[in-house]
């Protein structure tokens, strides 16, 4: 995938697109890590780059079971559990539950095919508006591309800090950009 969102047809289009896009940039935040380097924590935080896609996926997988009004218990263990690759866990184990949620997210919001179809508002959480009965999936998208594209921020951060590497270094190797002048693929060490 490139750099950039290719163009899009129509809103729902772009919206997919661009939460395809971050899907695939926090992804690359993994990109030659080992086993130990995707669980390291060297910031003031607990996070961790695998952590990080773990936490993305488990996220978007929570908001589509929401929007498609199945059931879900408010489980805290749990949130705080995707904040961590569990032993034995690999990166290959994360991408492949990230591709089967991105697959479920298209098709729940091509199914719906109503941007303005509405999400109803958790009220037991502080940090949701009272005064509002529903979200829109167009403002659920928008959230998910949000927090994912916040999160690939602290991912980078921490890969920066685990190996130096930065974000258009890893895209440009894992993607087998030409080296240039001003852009040399990253290499590992």
């Amino acid at each position: 995938m490139p750099g950039q969102v290719r163009p899009v047809t129509d809103e729902q289009d772009g919206l997919l697109a661009y939460l395809a896009q971050m899907r695939h940039v926090i992804k690359l935040t993994a990109y030659g890590l080992t086993p130990e380097q995707l669980r390291a924590t060297p910031s003031a935080s607990a996070l961790s780059v695998g952590g990080l896609i773990k936490h993305c996926a488990s996220t978007e997988e929570g908001w589509m079971t929401t929007v498609r009004g199945e059931q879900q218990p408010l489980d805290y263990e749990r949130y705080e559990r995707d904040f961590a690759m569990a032993d034995g866990e690999t990166v290959e184990e994360l991408f492949a539950f990230y591709d089967r949620v991105a697959e479920a997210t298209e098709k729940t919001v091509r199914d719906i095919a109503d941007l303005d179809h509405p999400v109803p508002i958790d009220h037991s959480v502080p940090w949701n508006p009272k005064e509002y009965d529903s979200w829109s999936l167009r403002w659920v998208l928008l959230h998910l591309i949000q927090e994912t594209a916040r999160h690939t921020g602290h991912a980078d951060v921490i890969r920066e800090t685990v190996d130096g590497a930065t974000a258009y270094p890893l895209m440009a190797a894992a993607e087998g950009w030409p080296e240039t002048p001003w852009m040399k693929p990253w290499k590992k060490a």
